[in-house]
């Protein structure tokens, strides 16, 4: 395909978005039927379907409609690159701009000018203070590819000498000590016998963070009470050098995690129903997903206020249901990829005005601004 049909491509997908398709599904089925385009042809379309995604808002404006060739007509413009070598409508390209196009657009505004709903923003600016605008504008960009060193088979030198050897470069990120940042080659990393036998994993770097900010030793009973993939699991199962229990509510969830599990040889045991108690339990809750809107940008325009009071009120119950399975000396840990401190600091404030006899031991936000998602975490115990 050529630069021009890619954008095409790319438009079309993006109408297919605007109507409510999942932006995954729309990219499989136009996949599926094309099947002259490569690897790379489906690469660069999809990148292009993202980016506007995360400028939603700004790329309409940018180009002066809604749907998916006015979308890209903005993109252009926003990165500088010349729309007739799009818009030429030679072989599958996009049909060229009328005159009426070429003077459409204006420079977007406010909330849209940081690619957010305007109750999100308002929102952004309550809870963040004078860190709104740059979450905001974080989230407007690609997020870095990280993985995470499995100690379990290798040290952090060793899992990276392995990765330069098949052409995928990384550098150490500060954040996490099993953190490798990816410069070069990220999507070669699952093809990689470095990944293929465990030595690392995909992991975002705040979400290691977060595993390492947990009391963690060897011996200890550990739950992950909502496990989903296991991304978590599996570094809590390293890191402990023992068995850990993952439970979700929708097992269909971790289908992938005993796959997971061998490939890493990490001791994790899939169970329906928490049993006892336990030293730790991480409830890695549902949350809105704010703090990785950069890799599912869909998301921050899915989010509506109903939306939200309703994952509220499920972190609460979450929270509520596995105090009960907590052991006398052991920690609750609840977590989120959120930035939004109703699914924050107001739950644990929350958790202990119903519960007395429990206290915050601690709790950490890691910011977009220092290289990963934007994650939040608590440890509570027994006072």
């Amino acid at each position: 395909m050529t630069p021009a049909a890619r954008w095409a491509a790319a438009a079309g997908v993006l109408d297919q978005i605007a109507e409510g398709e999942p932006a995954e599904k729309a990219l499989t089925t136009w996949a599926r039927k094309s099947r002259y385009a490569g690897s790379k042809d489906r690469a660069a379309i999809r990148d292009h379907v993202y980016d506007i995604l995360r400028n939603w808002r700004s790329t309409a404006a940018l180009g002066g409609g809604e749907l998916g060739r006015a979308r890209v007509l903005g993109r252009l413009r926003q990165t500088g690159d010349d729309p007739d070598t799009v818009f030429t409508g030679e072989g599958y390209a996009l049909e060229p701009l009328s005159d009426e196009e070429r003077v459409a657009g204006r420079s977007p505004r406010g909330a849209e000018a940081l690619d957010l709903p305007d109750w999100l923003f308002d929102l952004f600016v309550t809870d963040l203070s004078e860190k709104a605008s740059e979450t905001a504008e974080a989230l407007r960009h690609r997020a870095s590819v990280f993985l995470r060193t499995n100690l379990l088979k290798a040290d952090r030198d060793t899992a990276q000498s392995a990765l330069q050897v098949e052409g995928v470069e990384t550098a150490p990120h500060a954040l996490s000590k099993t953190a490798l940042e990816v410069l070069e080659g990220a999507r070669r990393v699952s093809q990689t016998e470095a990944f293929r036998t465990g030595l690392v994993e995909l992991q975002d770097v705040a979400s290691q963070a977060v595993v390492d900010a947990l009391p963690l030793s060897k011996g200890m009973r550990c739950l992950d009470f909502c496990a989903g993939g296991g991304g978590k699991t599996l570094a809590l199962a390293a890191r402990l050098h023992g068995t850990v229990e993952a439970h979700d509510t929708d097992p269909r969830r971790m289908s992938d995690l005993p796959e997971r599990a061998e490939r890493a040889g990490a001791s994790v045991t899939t169970i329906a129903k928490p049993r006892g108690t336990y030293d730790l339990v991480l409830c890695d809750a549902p949350c809105s997903g704010s703090g990785s809107w950069r890799r599912a940008p869909e998301g921050k325009w899915r989010l509506t206020p109903e939306r939200l009071a309703e994952l509220t009120n499920i972190q609460a119950g979450i929270l509520d249901q596995v105090a009960a399975f907590v052991g006398p000396n052991g920690t609750l840990a609840y977590a989120t990829c959120s930035v939004l401190a109703c699914e924050n600091e107001d739950q644990i404030n929350g958790f202990l005005a119903r519960h007395s006899g429990w206290a915050c031991k601690e709790q950490s936000r890691f910011g977009l601004a220092e290289g990963g998602d934007g994650f939040f975490v608590a440890t509570l115990t027994r006072s």
